[in-house]
């Protein structure tokens, strides 16, 4: 593995910022063990592809096959734990006036590790709300078949996730476009930079911005500081070196 440096000015950037923002993507939950949308799915899984799993129309099909991939899918995020980025970034949010997370990732585990207003893009695997209302649901009878129905209107139920298709609510991404347009330091950790509207964040933040990907070409300018490597590596002593 190649030394990690991390830029004496950078450090001196981040002593001063005032706001930071930052974009978390499915890079650093793949370093807890989860797999990202990009991973060729196995085992029961392995003839689909995520887009027929993620969308409206999907579940229309089949909703059972559906909340089934789900329910596979949350049973493997209570099996990991979060990793020394999520715990990096949560101690962050202690040395800085004002930090705001955004993540692309629905597994909570951010909050886990003690990260506070996670700002949930994408929604959370853990919630459920009724297909048919768009509202959140707490409990449901399990004998009602899979899947369950809503104990309101009778109606299937699904994962509080966005799916292919779907927009993102408007005053989820307005709390994260604003924080990126005010931040002194803006972060994108494990992400693509392809997902719209997510990708955006980083085009329109303000002042210095900072990526960790593991394909990203290494970068160091004045504005601009690319590091290819794991968030669970560079992250850690970053924070320190704070």
């Amino acid at each position: 593995m190649n030394e990690i440096v991390i830029p004496v000015q950078l450090i001196e950037a981040l002593k001063k910022a005032q706001r930071v923002a930052i974009l978390t993507g499915a890079g650093i939950s793949a370093e807890s063990g989860i797999p990202t949308f990009r991973d060729q799915l196995t085992g029961l899984w392995a003839k689909y592809r995520p887009e027929e799993l993620a969308t409206s129309k999907g579940f229309q099909r089949n909703p059972r096959m559906v909340w089934e991939w789900y329910a596979a899918r949350r049973e493997k995020v209570h099996t990991v734990e979060p990793n020394a980025g999520h715990y990096a970034l949560a101690e962050l949010a202690r040395k800085v006036p004002e930090l705001t997370l955004a993540t692309q990732n629905v597994d909570g585990l951010h909050q886990r590790a003690g990260s506070e207003g996670v700002i949930e893009l994408h929604g959370n695997i853990n919630r459920v709300k009724c297909f048919d209302e768009g509202l959140l649901v707490d409990s449901w009878n399990e004998n009602q078949g899979i899947p369950p129905r809503c104990p309101r209107c009778g109606g299937f139920l699904r994962p509080d996730v966005v799916w292919f298709g779907e927009m993102l609510p408007d005053e989820v991404f307005e709390k994260a476009e604003y924080a990126a347009k005010k931040c002194d330091v803006f972060f994108s950790i494990g992400t693509s930079g392809q997902v719209e509207p997510a990708a955006s964040l980083a085009r329109i933040a303000h002042g210095i911005v900072i990526t960790i990907n593991l394909e990203v070409e290494s970068l160091i300018s004045p504005y601009r500081y690319n590091f290819n490597g794991k968030a669970g590596e560079i992250l850690p002593l970053l924070v320190q070196k704070l």
